[in-house]
């Protein structure tokens, strides 16, 4: 990963890290996933969402706002 992007975030569950990728797209922030998960067995490895370091704190304020949502 590039150095001016940061780790926003990190879960085991895929589909919340889509949710907050598509609620941040919405916002025009972008932002790549990194899945770090073992295939055969879903329970060992972790998701992380990245962006861009100009936007974290945007995006990091639209996450505390949608917590209920996601």
């Amino acid at each position: 990963m590039k150095k001016d992007w940061l780790n926003i975030i990190k879960s085991d569950d895929l589909m919340q890290i889509n949710i907050i990728k598509g609620l941040l797209y919405q916002n025009g922030i972008k932002s790549v996933i990194v899945n770090k998960q073992d295939s055969s067995y879903l329970m060992f490895g972790e998701i992380y969402l990245y962006i861009q370091e100009k936007d974290f704190t945007t995006a990091n304020d639209i996450i505390r706002k949608n917590e209920r949502n996601i």
